[in-house]
């Protein structure tokens, strides 16, 4: 565990702006309730980066170190929890000061803003702009079309890459907390993006279409080499079952579907698994059946 200078509590609100804009996690420990006398006081601040290095104190000694274990735990199951010290029992907590009291730490994850790409630009995917901004994500638009991947369609995203996809992914590297949405006009286009996306790291992958397109597409990638368990996190046909139909009603499935991903609500989500759900989709998809299309992401 290294230690950086104790900063002031505004400078260690920047660091935790800083890292999220950076696309970093960590975990923040504030001393929420105290008893008697201990080497610190109440609301005291630390911030443990995802590298280990820590801003700010709570005091120091063996209490400081158990909760930099736990904020390393916290940050890596993103759930908060509260630790009980009491020094007066334990003689682990001497810290040579005339102590003897007890005090609880609150550690709260800190989590990077989820970047979202949309990889599209039409009537589906400047709904899903829309809705994903207003639930906290940042948003980068992909699209060969200038007259739709473009600032006026998408004032407020972070960046807009008007060239064709191959060329777009090789300028993007996803991460943790990344979420990858692909709605392109075609089935080839949306192909091309997943055979880039499942070599990913991204949090969350989501392509639109039909079932039938859906697995056809999986088993094209197959011939070239892909594995069954390289679609397993592919969220396909994308989006919540809520039985959407239009452009607008699609996006608000797709949105709950990343927010799902994003808050660990892995019951929403498992039924989607490619390995779980092949079975089922070679019994009941057949050439003679006259399957609706699937809803159009492009214009």
């Amino acid at each position: 565990m290294t230690t950086s200078n104790i900063l002031i509590p505004m400078d260690l609100y920047e660091e935790i702006v800083e890292m999220r804009r950076q696309g970093r996690r960590g975990a923040l420990a504030t001393i929420i309730n105290v008893r008697g006398s201990i080497p610190s006081f109440n609301t005291a601040k630390m911030l443990v980066r995802d590298d280990g290095s820590i801003v700010g104190t709570i005091g120091g000694g063996c209490v400081e170190a158990e909760v930099w274990q736990a904020a390393r735990e916290v940050m890596e199951e993103e759930k908060p929890r509260t630790l009980t010290f009491n020094l007066n029992q334990n003689p682990r907590y001497d810290t040579g000061l005339v102590c003897g009291g007890t005090l609880e730490v609150y550690v709260e994850p800190v989590m990077p803003i989820p970047h979202l790409y949309l990889f599209g630009a039409g009537h589906v995917a400047t709904n899903v702009y829309r809705f994903a901004r207003l639930a906290g994500f940042d948003v980068s638009v992909v699209d060969d079309r200038e007259a739709y991947a473009n600032r006026e369609r998408f004032p407020e995203a972070r960046e807009v890459y008007s060239e064709d996809f191959e060329r777009a992914v090789e300028r993007i590297t996803p991460n943790e907390s990344t979420y990858l949405v692909i709605v392109t006009r075609g089935h080839r286009d949306d192909m091309r993006v997943l055979r880039w996306a499942v070599g990913t790291s991204a949090r969350y992958i989501g392509m639109i279409g039909s079932r039938r397109k859906v697995l056809s597409i999986y088993r094209e990638l197959e011939k070239e080499g892909f594995t069954a368990a390289q679609f397993e996190r592919v969220m396909a046909p994308i989006g919540l079952e809520i039985g959407a139909v239009t452009p607008e009603e699609i996006a608000v499935s797709i949105v709950a579907e990343m927010i799902a991903a994003k808050r660990n609500a892995e019951a929403t989500l498992v039924h989607k698994r490619y390995s779980r759900s092949r079975t089922s989709l070679e019994e009941n998809i057949h050439p003679e059946e006259n399957e609706p299309a699937s809803p159009s992401a492009g214009e």
